[in-house]
């Protein structure tokens, strides 16, 4: 896979990784997980959520009224 990144994008990233001590390769693959793991965490909320108002829709109404 190759990423292409603008030349902002680059040079932010260039530039935070030495602030920080890391490879920009390293920064790159910590987003990639954080994003994965929040993707994943919202698909659960929306299945539970989806399965709770399906077992409560009648009280659901009922407090909508």
């Amino acid at each position: 896979m190759n990423l292409r990144l603008r030349d902002d994008q680059q040079e932010a990233l260039k530039l935070r990784a030495e602030e920080e001590g890391r490879s920009m390769h390293a920064i790159v693959l910590q987003a990639i997980d954080r994003y994965l793991e929040q993707e994943a965490d919202r698909t659960t909320v929306r299945r539970l959520g989806a399965k709770y108002a399906a077992g409560h829709a009648d009280l659901l109404r009922r407090l909508g009224e």
